[in-house]
């Protein structure tokens, strides 16, 4: 007897495991857990025998957690935490850590003016992501040029800057260079050195930029 849609959807609803989402953060959880501990260790210069006779846990057990394949109590964890001579919260520390995404939908990226600018240059910033542990921003722009866009092969910033050709052709000048840039073509370059556009070979040209550059840049 064929099955009718709403029987379907409701098989679907029942086929699915109401523990596998948090099975699966505790995981996440575990693994944060064990990277921390090695990286602790590692810093103390220690192996893991010599942690294991200190703290009285087995090697085969300290494997384990660094491993990521079994979840410590918090017993073992202040053990741990006390022969380390580190906080028992610095085992969570890259599990609580904010990780940041943007999703940025077809049409909605802001059209803005980047110093330098010209005209028939349009510049739609797809998403911003400011400067994590390591201190770098990145910037991802849609790049269009029409029949109005001039050439203007000497832009300069810091950073370092890469292209993804969609549409269109272009002679793409870096530094002393010339690139003759088709759809799906990258270009991967440091940005201090003058750059841009120097030839429209076929329009409108289309090009996602990838901006990466210093916080203090």
């Amino acid at each position: 007897m064929p099955q009718t849609a709403k029987q379907t959807s409701s098989k679907a609803t029942l086929m699915q495991d109401p523990h596998r989402l948090r099975e699966e953060r505790e995981k996440v959880l575990e693994v944060a857990i064990g990277r921390e501990l090695r990286a602790f260790r590692r810093q103390k210069s220690m192996t893991v025998a010599e942690l294991a006779a200190i703290t009285g846990l087995s090697i085969g057990m300290l494997s384990k957690i660094e491993n990521g394949n079994t979840s410590p109590s918090l017993t073992t964890l202040q053990t741990l935490a006390h022969a380390l001579s580190v906080p028992l919260t610095s085992f969570f520390r890259g599990f609580e850590e904010h990780r940041e995404a943007v999703h940025t939908k077809a049409g909605e990226g802001v059209e803005i003016e980047r110093a330098g600018t010209r005209a028939g240059h349009q510049y739609n910033l797809l998403g911003h992501i400011g400067a994590n542990a390591s201190g770098v921003m990145v910037e991802p722009y849609l790049i269009t040029l029409n029949t109005r866009a001039d050439i203007f092969p000497t832009f300069q910033h810091a950073g370092i800057e890469t292209i993804y050709m969609l549409e269109g052709e272009l002679l793409y000048r870096h530094s002393d260079q010339l690139y003759h840039l088709r759809p799906g073509d990258t270009l991967f370059f440091d940005a201090d050195a003058p750059h841009g556009p120097e030839g429209l070979e076929k329009l409108p040209a289309r090009y996602l930029s990838i901006i990466a550059y210093p916080q203090n840049g």
